[in-house]
């Protein structure tokens, strides 16, 4: 692989993840702008195709479909260097806040630098949907679809949903017969490597894990952190927000349940991953700040390798899984049932990407006595800007994070 020749697409990579703020369903709005609108790496019905097929794999959905671009652009070497810049910037900012937590107590964060951060985000999601639905809904099964989607992605709250849903539209979807393959094209190769790979370490980090706990070794809990990451990253259905309970479960209620010391407190796992929403790039780097904090007793330097260890355990599995799944499907895509089923999938996407924007914007005015519009005009503002300008997507955020500062610097002097 030439990396010289890729280097324009790496910067665009890199200025995404300074500025992807809003978790994956804001991710997908600045993908579209960034990869699809602006740099013209592919069309909208392959990146709604992407983010279809990498819903249904556990792990960071956002973080696969970004490698399946750059997969596209340059195979799996620019595809693994494109997730070390992708994931780097998040991470080492979550590391960085389990050591501001640990040894300098900081706890009341001030957060109106953030202020505008989240409409901000539902402005990106709306737009996505918008965008998209013009190239994925066409006509009435389609909008049945999106529709359907969209409203029991907001009945049922379950991270099941999104595979389920997939699977039933790719079903009503192939009840036309006119939308075949144009050409069976050249089959893609696939290495059972990376499951093999996969299940080895699976095994290996477990054997060790177990091994560490039952000899009581000094640094066993370094074996254990690898291992419970590595299993979050297998089995996470929906997203970085599934992880806060089974991180929960594991770092809080499961050692207290054994009669020992919770290895991180309930108010510590609330604070990083309230901070994690205002961190530009993958929500899964929450897992570099709590693989910080369970490691801090033992000093910086196993503090510091914790957060390494958590972040590369989480996305390990997941990147594993996506370089076996694609080529598999990209053959399978390739016949009538697969190829029909995609119209199912895009539609419900676009529900989903709907579905998601409402969600936030509700979580933004829970006061029922008091409706934000200030947070309502944030959102049309940003909507606007990304619909009718041609401003860059990083710009728009700066701008927002500006506004943000100064609302700071307005409540500081009064």
């Amino acid at each position: 692989m030439s990396i010289k020749r890729h280097i324009p697409f790496l910067k665009a990579v890199y200025w995404y993840a300074l500025t992807a703020f809003g978790g994956p369903q804001g991710h997908i709005g600045m993908m579209a702008r960034t990869f699809v609108q602006r740099r013209k790496d592919l069309s909208e019905e392959e990146l709604l195709e992407y983010n279809a097929f990498c819903q249904m794999l556990p792990g960071p959905s956002s973080t696969q479909t970004v490698m399946l671009i750059a997969m596209k652009r340059g195979g799996i070497p620019l595809a693994l260097l494109t997730l070390l810049i992708w994931v780097l910037p998040a991470a080492f900012i979550m590391g960085i806040f389990s050591f501001l937590f640990y040894y300098i107590n900081i706890k009341d964060i001030q957060t109106n630098l953030f202020l505008f951060v989240q409409p901000m985000s539902v402005g990106f999601v709306f737009f996505a949907a918008n965008k998209m639905l013009k190239g994925s809904v066409k006509h009435l099964a389609t909008w049945g679809i999106m529709i359907g989607a969209l409203v029991i992605t907001l009945l049922v709250h379950s991270p099941w949903v999104f595979p389920l849903v997939l699977v039933v539209s790719g079903v009503v979807s192939n009840f036309s017969n006119k939308r075949i393959p144009e050409s069976q094209g050249k089959p893609q190769p696939v290495s059972w490597i990376n499951l093999w790979l996969f299940a080895l370490v699976f095994i290996i980090a477990g054997i060790l894990s177990e091994t560490a706990r039952i000899h009581h070794w000094e640094m066993r809990r370094i074996f254990n952190l690898f291992e419970n990451f590595y299993r979050f990253g297998s089995f996470v259905f929906g997203g970085g927000q599934t992880l806060l309970p089974m991180m929960l479960y594991q770092f809080v209620d499961l050692p207290k349940a054994h009669g020992s010391q919770a290895l991180l407190s309930s108010t510590d796992l609330l604070s990083g991953y309230g901070l994690v929403q205002a961190v530009p790039g993958p929500v899964f780097s929450i897992c570099s700040f709590v693989g910080g904090m369970v490691m801090s007793p033992y000093g910086w330097g196993w503090q510091f390798l914790g957060c390494i260890v958590a972040t590369i355990a989480v996305f390990t599995p997941s990147t594993m899984m996506l370089f076996f799944l694609f080529p598999i499907y990209q053959n399978l895509r390739q016949h009538a049932i697969i190829f029909r089923a995609l119209e199912g999938f895009n539609a419900a996407v676009v529900g989903f990407i709907w579905a998601s924007g409402i969600v936030l914007f509700q979580a933004l005015n829970l006061n029922p006595t008091h409706f934000n519009w200030m947070n309502l005009l944030v959102v049309i503002v940003t909507f606007c800007l990304l619909r009718f300008t041609k401003i860059p997507a990083p710009f728009i955020v700066l701008g927002w994070l500006i506004m943000g500062l100064m609302m700071n610097l307005v409540n500081l002097s009064i």
